[in-house]
């Protein structure tokens, strides 16, 4: 007699208990995702130097349509939209193999390449963050500045490239 009222009790403190845990595991996600949301004025407030493309680079890269979907991957993360990283891996990986093999020949040197290759491992970098819940809005804007710089040294490497090859310096 003394049992059945302690195996009711002890369904009714599981029955309890399961349901308690799953409330705060879907509480502590919201919580999660609500840190990383950032908006415009958040990028708005990241350091760094922007450099625009000169007329003679810009007529170089107009061809390069890898180039300009990063710009345009960049003007939309400027407004604080970062749904192209979340669960689009193989876009991601696509756009970064064909900017390294559509490189223009007039600005296919060392520098670039290695430009490519640090705006590649922050792309990599940032996609992996975005898609990470564990990841805070600091690191997030920290990771973004981060890709901003390195795409901004590309633009800047790109400009110095095509300077010194229009410069015509007579030997004597």
């Amino acid at each position: 007699m003394f049992v059945k009222p302690l195996y009711i009790l002890s369904f009714l403190f599981l029955f309890f208990s399961c349901k308690k845990e799953q409330e705060e595991n879907t509480e502590a996600k919201e919580g999660q995702e609500k840190n990383q949301v950032f908006t415009e004025q958040d990028v708005a407030k990241l350091k760094y130097i922007e450099y625009a493309l000169d007329p003679k680079t810009e007529e170089t890269v107009t061809d390069w349509a890898e180039f300009m979907q990063i710009q345009d991957l960049i003007a939309t993360i400027k407004k604080g939209d970062i749904s192209y990283f979340k669960e689009n891996e193989e876009a991601i990986l696509l756009l970064i193999k064909e900017l390294k093999v559509n490189v223009p020949e007039s600005l296919n040197s060392a520098s670039i390449t290695a430009r490519l290759l640090v705006l590649e491992t922050k792309i990599l970098k940032l996609e992996s963050l975005a898609n990470l819940l564990t990841t805070t809005k600091a690191e997030l804007l920290e990771h973004i500045r981060e890709f901003f710089v390195a795409h901004y040294t590309l633009v800047f490497q790109m400009n110095k490239k095509v300077e010194f090859d229009d410069r015509n310096i007579e030997r004597p």
